[in-house]
């Protein structure tokens, strides 16, 4: 992170990952901010916001997860500027003074036939029955109902 002019915040690019299953959503204790959250993080330098999407779900739930989506042009050619998938959403998150995150808000499913590591202690399968009992924010139940809607 670099220093901004004043009165200009500094901003850093991060993805959110709603991994979803048979209407549940895979979500975490975060807990630095006490909440329950979906994978997610800061995209690293040089690194493209999918691969860095499914990085944060690997480190964070062991889960191995393919992102869905469209993607620009449905082009799939080497010689041609790769198509990434486009996130669900986009937003602006105020951090602290001075500081926010752009995040990229992305839908992913476990791959199919792919043996999965058991979840690690602070992550699990949550669905909307049990959202209102997490305590998640209205920010994070929202995205929970749009992820799981794209599979019904």
């Amino acid at each position: 992170m670099t220093g901004s002019p004043a009165g200009v915040p500094t901003r850093d690019f991060t993805v959110a990952v709603f991994v979803i299953d048979a209407g549940r959503v895979l979500l975490h204790w975060h807990r630095k901010l006490a909440r329950w959250l979906p994978p997610g993080g800061h995209i690293e330098p040089d690194e493209i916001p999918d691969d860095a999407a499914l990085r944060e779900v690997l480190e964070e739930t062991g889960q191995r997860v393919r992102l869905l989506g469209e993607r620009g042009l449905g082009i799939d050619d080497p010689a041609l500027p790769r198509q990434l998938v486009q996130p669900i959403g986009i937003q602006l998150e105020d951090i602290g003074p001075g500081h926010q995150h752009i995040d990229l808000i992305y839908v992913a499913e476990l791959i199919p036939g792919v043996v999965q590591d058991p979840l690690p202690g602070g992550a699990g399968w949550y669905g909307p029955h049990q959202w209102p009992a997490l305590g998640l924010t209205a920010e994070v139940t929202g995205w929970c109902e749009r992820a799981v809607a794209t599979r019904v």
